[in-house]
């Protein structure tokens, strides 16, 4: 498959293995991923397309509006701790 949807695709799965590398420890793997996008405007868009739909999934879960998501996860962010320096 080529086109828009396979880039974004693309795109997505990049970002989310940058995620999931940082969540097991891999730090050196997540860096090699995002050293993988050819443009920061790639980069952004991946991690975008990514939490859109993470943010669909967890509406389709819990029933939230998006506004009353947000407004839970603006909330949490708040309240949680920065991560240590690398």
């Amino acid at each position: 498959m080529t086109g828009p949807v396979s880039v974004a695709a693309d795109l997505v799965q990049r970002a989310g293995g940058v995620i999931a590398a940082r969540r097991r420890g891999d730090f050196a793997g997540a860096e090699t991923l995002l050293a993988s996008f050819e443009t920061e405007q790639a980069r952004t868009l991946g991690f975008y397309l990514l939490a859109d739909l993470a943010l669909g999934l967890v509406r389709a879960q819990t029933g939230q509006s998006p506004d009353e998501l947000m407004r839970e996860l603006t909330l949490l962010v708040a309240t949680t701790s920065p991560p240590p320096p690398d």
